[in-house]
């Protein structure tokens, strides 16, 4: 009987991991995406904005879609950087806003980057907090990449005679960070599982200890 009890904790566990490291990937490959837009948008400012008008609208849609999809068909299995139904939400209303103003979407593109790097600098402080709680030591390194990132994207917000080429730059530099950060992440899954795994054991033994 001891057996099978064991193995139930550890499955999940093992879940968690595996999925913490494909949240991990996933946003590496996002930042990615971010610099080669940041290089575009300082190789081929206007064109790059004509062209992404209206596949940018589509592409929030689809991805807010399937984020919002996810986070209720993994709800209760890998909730604990689960920030799904708010990215999804978020992208779906820009990716409406996107479609609805067409071209003209330069003139608020701006502001619409920022909020998108403030929102990725506030996903790593809320990781930060958690990393934090369960006592894995280099969760301010992850606060500080965060804060930069944030400072970033307040500072698109709040440039109003940005050019598309400097929000290019800030864009490849916010890329750049999130990597940085992603990668520390990755390093730390394996401390984050072990830690979890601890939980699961004192919990497990303290409900053996009262019975």
């Amino acid at each position: 009987m001891a057996k099978p009890k064991a193995e139930v904790i550890k499955r999940p566990v093992e879940q968690v991991g595996g999925n913490l490291k494909k949240v991990a990937w996933s946003s590496i490959i996002e930042s990615l995406a971010l610099i080669i837009l940041g290089i575009l948008f300082i190789v081929w400012p206007s064109t790059t904005i004509k062209i992404l008008a209206y596949f940018i609208g589509v592409f929030f849609i689809v991805k807010g879609g399937f984020q919002v999809i996810m986070y209720y068909y993994e709800k209760g299995q890998y909730d604990f950087f689960n920030n799904g139904l708010l990215f999804g939400v978020i992208s779906i209303l820009l990716g409406v806003a996107a479609l609805v103003i067409g071209e003209d979407i330069a003139a608020i593109f701006r502001v619409v980057i920022g909020v998108i790097i403030i929102y990725e600098s506030l996903v790593r402080i809320n990781t930060a907090i958690k990393l934090s709680s369960i006592g894995v030591k280099s969760w301010i390194y992850v606060v500080i990449l965060a804060l930069i990132m944030m400072a970033l994207g307040i500072i698109i917000i709040c440039n109003k005679g940005a050019v598309v080429e400097m929000i290019g730059g800030f864009m490849i530099a916010t890329g750049i960070i999130g990597i940085v950060g992603d990668f520390m992440f990755i390093q730390h899954v394996n401390t984050v599982v072990d830690k979890i795994a601890d939980i699961e054991k004192v919990a497990t033994a303290s409900k053996k200890d009262n019975k």
